[in-house]
C-alpha cells in the first residue's frame, strides 16, 4: 500500500491542504493526490513543488509545476510522476504503477 500525507506550508495568507490525509492503493495502480491551494494570486502561473519524504532519508523534491510545464528533479521521474492544475486552485500529483518502494510522505509546497 502507498501512504501519502500532506504537510502544511504557510506563507502569509497562503494555505495548502489535502482533502484526504492518507491514501492506500493496490500495487500496479496509479494514485492521485490533490493539493488545494488557497491565497495564491495567479494560481495558473504559480510554482507548486512536490516532495517525497522517506523515513530513512530527508525530503526530496520530485518535480515542480509552473505555467503548465512540469520540471523534474531527475529525468527518469517523468515516467513515474506527473502533476497538473485543475480549475482555480487544485494541483494534482500522480504516481504511476505503484509498488512498495513508493511508500512515503508526499507533500506539496509553494514558494
Amino acid at each position: 500500500h502507498l501512504v501519502c500525507f500532506l504537510v502544511f506550508f504557510l506563507d502569509g495568507q497562503v494555505r495548502l491542504r489535502q482533502p484526504e490525509p492518507s491514501i492506500s492503493k493496490a500495487q500496479s495502480k496509479t494514485v492521485y493526490i490533490d493539493c488545494i491551494v488557497e491565497g495564491v494570486r495567479n494560481f495558473q502561473t504559480a510554482y507548486i513543488h512536490w516532495y517525497r519524504h522517506v523515513h530513512s532519508k530527508g525530503p526530496e523534491r520530485i518535480l515542480y509545476l509552473g505555467s503548465g510545464k512540469v520540471s523534474y528533479e531527475e529525468e527518469s521521474y517523468g515516467s513515474k510522476y506527473f502533476s497538473s492544475k485543475k480549475g482555480t486552485n487544485v494541483c494534482t500529483f500522480s504516481v504511476k504503477n505503484i509498488n512498495s518502494n513508493d511508500e512515503g510522505i508526499y507533500y506539496c509546497a509553494y514558494w
